[in-house]
C-alpha cells in the first residue's frame, strides 16, 4: 500500500509501513531536490556536483526504498550530464580535463551510474582519464578548495574508485586494480583531519573491501566526533548541521553496517528530523569563497543554496537508507 504526499506540484508516494516522521521527512525533501536538479539543467550545460551528483545520491537512495521519482527525471539529468562528458571527451582523452579535474570527472560518472546510465564512448574517456591522472600518486588528489565538498583527498579517492569500478572497460582493469591497490594502502595509514576525511575513509575502505578490523577502526573514528545534540559538525569543534551530520549518518549505515535501531543512528536521525526546515529542507550557511556566476536554481537559500542542496541531499539520503526497502 503506497500513500500520497503532494508538495510544489511534485506528488511523492511512499509505503505507508515504515516510521512515519522519517517517511514524511524524506517525501519533503523529495521535491525541492527534483526543483534544483531539474533548474541547473534548464539553465546550465555545465555539469554541477551540487545539484546533480548529490539530488541523484539521495534521489536514488529514495527510488531503491519504493518512493517514486519518476523515470524522466533521471534520464533528463543523464543525458545532461553525459552531453557535458561528451563535448569534452577529447580534453579527458588528452589528459587535459576540465574544472575540478578528477574531482568533476568522477562526480560525474557518479552522477551517470546513480540514473543507470551505461557505459559508452564518453565514459571511457573518462575512465581513461581517472586512471592516468597523477598515475604515480597512491590516490586521487583533490584539486579544488571548495570546502566542504571539494576540500577533501578521501573524497575524490573515493568517487573516483567507486566510478571506475562501475565504468571501467575490461582492457582498463588491470591499471585499475593496480591504482586500486595503492589507494587502498594510503586508506589505511592517511590521517583525517574533520568530518568530510572521516566519512569518505570510511565508504573508500568498504569500495576496497578492507578488512573488518579496518572498517571498525574508522567506524569508531567516526562515531567518535557525534556531538552531543546527535550531529556532527563539517570541523572539529563546529556547530552540528545537515551536511555533515547527513554524510556522516549515510556512511554509517552503508559502509559502516550500523543498524537504524542503534543509538548513533537514532540521535543523528533525530537531529536530522529537529532541524529539518517547513519547506522540507536543510539550510548550511557556505563557507567557500564563491567563483562562478551566481544563479537561481530554483532551490531556495540564496547565496547558500549549493551548500544547502548538499547538505539536504545528504540527510535525505541518509534518512532513506535507515528505511526498510
Amino acid at each position: 500500500m503506497f500513500m500520497p504526499f503532494l508538495t510544489l506540484g511534485v506528488m511523492v508516494l511512499w509505503p505507508a509501513v515504515g516510521p512515519l516522521p522519517v517517511r514524511n521527512a524524506v517525501a519533503a525533501a523529495i521535491p525541492r531536490l527534483v526543483a534544483g536538479a531539474a533548474g541547473h539543467v534548464e539553465q546550465k550545460t555545465c555539469f554541477a556536483c551540487h545539484n546533480q551528483a548529490f539530488p541523484l545520491l539521495a534521489l536514488a537512495a529514495a527510488r531503491d526504498r519504493g518512493f517514486a521519482i519518476p523515470d524522466s527525471f533521471f534520464k533528463t539529468q543523464t543525458e545532461h550530464v553525459a552531453a557535458f562528458l561528451a563535448d569534452n571527451s577529447t580534453r579527458f582523452r588528452d589528459g587535459t580535463g576540465t574544472g575540478g579535474q578528477a574531482a568533476t570527472a568522477s562526480f560525474a560518472l557518479l552522477a551517470l551510474e546513480l540514473g543507470r546510465y551505461r557505459p559508452d564512448d564518453a565514459t571511457e574517456a573518462v575512465t581513461e582519464y581517472l586512471l592516468r591522472f597523477e598515475p604515480n600518486r597512491d590516490h586521487w588528489r583533490m584539486t579544488s578548495n571548495r570546502p566542504p565538498s571539494e576540500s577533501s583527498d578521501f573524497t575524490v579517492t573515493y568517487v573516483s574508485l567507486r566510478v571506475l569500478r562501475t565504468y571501467i572497460p575490461e582492457k582498463q582493469r588491470r591499471s585499475f586494480e593496480k591504482r586500486a591497490a595503492a589507494a587502498k594502502d594510503w586508506l589505511r595509514h592517511a590521517p583525517t583531519r574533520e568530518t568530510e576525511d572521516r566519512v569518505y575513509r570510511l565508504l573508500a575502505l568498504k569500495e576496497v573491501e578492507a578488512d573488518e578490523k579496518e572498517r571498525a577502526a574508522a567506524v569508531r573514528e567516526l562515531v567518535g566526533s557525534q556531538r552531543p545534540d546527535g550531529g556532527w559538525a563539517q570541523l572539529d569543534g563546529g556547530t552540528s548541521d545537515a551536511y555533515a551530520t547527513g554524510s556522516a549518518l549515510y556512511a554509517l549505515q552503508s559502509a559502516g553496517g550500523l543498524p537504524p535501531d542503534s543509538p548513533v543512528v537514532r540521535s543523528a536521525t533525530d537531529f536530522l528530523l529537529r532541524t529539518q526546515l517547513p519547506d522540507g529542507t536543510w539550510k548550511v550557511k557556505s563557507r567557500s569563497k564563491p567563483f562562478q556566476p551566481y544563479y537561481e536554481s530554483g532551490f531556495p537559500h540564496g547565496k547558500d543554496q549549493f551548500i544547502s542542496i548538499s547538505a539536504s541531499s545528504w540527510a535525505t539520503a541518509a534518512l532513506a537508507l535507515s528505511l526498510r526497502k
